[in-house]
């Protein structure tokens, strides 16, 4: 090491050989798990992009993931994801690993190859495009190699609480009120506006999702929609529905939530 300037060393150290407890029969009967693990550590360090080994309990954070979106998909609770990943927040960053506790039986998914169509899996595995939309959570048709589509519905808790709506209600007062977001209203719902009439029921996640995976703004002298929507990687139209905004004016002081 004294030899190498240039080079970063890393030393790993699984257990001793002389060890008397079961230091070599756990080396010896996980080592492909220790192998990987050194993997995902090592790419976490450089910040590089981790392929998790299929089949798995390693999940790669996405752009517009959140634990509850990633519990739901794999049918455990926020809380078992938490704890197993020693988490203290809801907040999740783009590539980041998590530990699926229990995750369900990689025959559930189906791993999208060239040529794949929705209609073809859907087709193949008995369902209908909606059907395979719904499941995980797609808005367009598209699909990308290497893809993973859930093909059966996920064995955690049913969405079983509703709302009915009253006079003055609006989807953000509702989803405030629920713990929620709007666009998760919007998706359980199959809503494709905001717009709600007075005895409409509303159904409501049964696991909320935190106020944190949102970031409230206050408005300064100088700012606009564009600025700020920007600034956030959000489009104008995403805050303007999370605010209810009916125009582009804003005034200094007014506080606006950024959906992430």
């Amino acid at each position: 090491m004294r030899d190498t300037p240039n080079n970063e060393s890393i030393i790993i150290e699984y257990g001793f050989a002389d060890s008397t407890g079961d230091d070599v029969s756990l080396i010896k009967n996980n080592w492909e798990d220790l192998a990987e693990a050194v993997v995902r550590g090592v790419a976490n360090y450089l910040g590089v992009p981790y392929i998790p080994v299929l089949g798995s309990n390693i999940y790669v954070v996405k752009k517009g993931d959140t634990l509850w979106n990633i519990a739901k998909t794999f049918g455990i609770s926020v809380t078992d994801l938490k704890e197993t990943n020693n988490l203290t927040s809801n907040s999740l960053s783009i590539g980041q690993t998590l530990v699926i506790p229990n995750a369900e039986s990689e025959s559930d998914y189906y791993i999208v190859v060239k040529g794949d169509t929705l209609y073809k899996i859907a087709n193949q595995f008995g369902l209908s495009v909606d059907e395979l939309k719904k499941l995980n959570n797609l808005n367009s048709d598209t699909l990308s190699i290497g893809q993973k589509l859930l093909l059966k519905p996920s064995a955690g808790k049913d969405i079983t609480d509703t709302y009915t709506v009253k006079a003055g209600d609006s989807l953000y007062q509702i989803a405030r009120k629920y713990n929620t977001t709007v666009d998760e209203l919007k998706r359980l719902n199959n809503l494709t506006s905001n717009l709600l009439s007075i005895g409409q029921v509303l159904k409501i996640p049964s696991e909320p999702i935190s106020d944190e995976e949102n970031i409230i703004y206050t408005v300064v002298a100088g700012d606009n929609l564009y600025q700020i929507a920007r600034r956030y990687n959000t489009s104008v139209n995403a805050i303007k529905e999370a605010n209810n905004l009916i125009s582009d004016s804003l005034s200094i002081g007014q506080k606006l939530i950024i959906p992430r």
